[in-house]
């Protein structure tokens, strides 16, 4: 625990950090959820998890694929009625929850960098629901034919998104809290809108060139939905790796579609649906979740050799990798 104060102190660190090990609980949170008011951030701090919240949606499918409304070869086309005239018709949910697809992105992180660029044209507080971020990709060319290569994509999961919505006639951000949340005791997440942010949320900070700093209120949707943006405690995002684990949101073999190393993003680097998996020579070594938006920064993982759960929240840019990695080394988990 010293070592994690000193990094948090070094790093200026400003989030709440949970881990489970063995029967042993670390919890610790440093910083401001509100920096005007020298709020801190504890551990009922709610936080902003941007793509974090991937493997919610892609949870979503995996019911709805269990009810026998979808399956995972289900194409595109065939579950929405819009518009996408250069999209590939054999694009499959397979191919967007793996992101596969070659379909064009809203944010495209291979050429792209400042996500800010993207409220220029379209202010961020118009964007409200999965639907608001169809004229920034509908009617672009594919990247590259479906299943041809791993390339990470916002849009494919705003496409999943829509896709519950049409099926369960419920609002993604809806169908997630009741189906997932609910069902998982996580009980103090939710996605929160930016200008209706309740209680004991932080407010996310960027750092500027000077070294001041502003709020992210005007760097992202104003609403979070199927590709980031919802808000989660540490304990809560603990909560749900437990549920999942357990069954109690999909059945076991459901449950290891999800988990199956579908994609190699990278070397000994993973993707199933909706979540990043560390496969080496002696097998799985750690399922995890992370997000980067201006002003969040998150991580949480699960380690099947050990059972072991470690989740980073922060509202800062970055430093929560860092975090997780002494939490690793301390635990002996990497």
């Amino acid at each position: 625990m010293e070592t994690l104060n000193e990094l948090a102190h070094r790093i200026d660190f400003s989030g709440s950090v949970r881990a489970a090990y063995q029967g042993e609980t670390l919890e610790a949170s440093f910083g401001f959820r509100n920096r005007p008011e020298k709020l801190e951030n504890t551990r009922t701090t709610r936080f902003g998890i941007a793509s974090g919240c991937k493997i919610f949606t892609a949870v979503a499918v995996c019911q709805l694929v269990e009810q026998g409304k979808l399956a995972f070869d289900t194409r595109l086309t065939d579950c929405l009625d819009l518009d996408f005239p250069h999209f590939d018709k054999e694009v499959t949910l397979h191919h967007l929850l793996t992101h596969t697809s070659g379909v064009p992105d809203y944010f495209d992180e291979e050429v792209m960098e400042d996500f800010e660029e993207l409220w220029v044209e379209k202010p961020m507080y118009t964007m409200r629901n999965g639907r608001d971020f169809l004229p920034f990709f509908q009617n672009e060319p594919m990247k590259n034919q479906p299943g041809e290569r791993f390339a990470y994509n916002n849009a494919g999961y705003i496409l999943l998104g829509l896709v519950v919505e049409e099926v369960s006639g419920q609002l993604l951000t809806d169908y997630i809290e009741e189906h997932i949340f609910q069902r998982a005791g996580m009980t103090r997440s939710g996605y929160f809108e930016l200008d209706r942010l309740p209680s004991e949320t932080a407010q996310g900070y960027i750092e500027l060139e000077d070294g001041t700093w502003k709020t992210n209120a005007y760097a992202l949707p104003v609403k979070g939905g199927a590709d980031g943006g919802a808000f989660v405690t540490a304990e809560d995002m603990e909560r749900f790796w437990h549920a999942l684990l357990s069954h109690q949101l999909l059945k076991e073999t459901t449950t290891h579609s999800l988990l199956q190393p579908h994609t190699e993003a990278e070397e000994d680097n993973f993707y199933g649906y909706g979540v990043w998996i560390d496969q080496d020579k002696h097998g799985i070594q750690k399922y995890h979740v992370m997000g980067y938006d201006p002003g969040v920064n998150f991580h949480s993982a699960y380690y099947p050799g050990t059972s072991a759960m470690v989740t980073v929240c922060s509202n800062v840019s970055e430093g929560a990798y860092d975090m997780l990695e002494e939490v690793e080394t301390q635990f002996s988990l990497s």
